[in-house]
């Protein structure tokens, strides 16, 4: 049996309090500036840790680059879920669902 899709609302969804929203919207950017330098400084210490117990001089070294790495994939993550549940707050219910054809011309 095919799946139909439902239809989809008209109306865009409730939107919180224009208060609590820039309240959400500051905590997030916050978390954006935190968490890239946050992300270095913890490779770096466990590089370093690492260094020692191991008397190698290079893991404090590669510890930095894998935190900075491992920070900015999850900042672009961050930014691209957040510019997405910007865009669908402003766009709700704009023309047709997702997969469904175009009428031809």
């Amino acid at each position: 049996m095919p799946f139909t899709r439902p239809i989809p609302d008209r109306k865009p969804p409730a939107k919180t309090s224009g208060g609590m929203a820039a309240v959400i919207q500051a905590e997030t950017l916050m978390q954006i500036a935190f968490v890239l330098p946050s992300a270095a400084v913890i490779g770096w210490l466990l590089g370093a840790w690492a260094d020692s117990r191991f008397h190698q001089s290079w893991i404090g070294l590669a510890g930095l680059v894998f935190g900075f790495i491992a920070g900015m994939v999850y900042v672009i993550k961050l930014a691209l879920s957040t510019e997405k549940n910007t865009r669908a707050d402003t766009k709700a219910g704009d023309g047709p669902g997702k997969g469904t054809p175009n009428p031809k011309p």
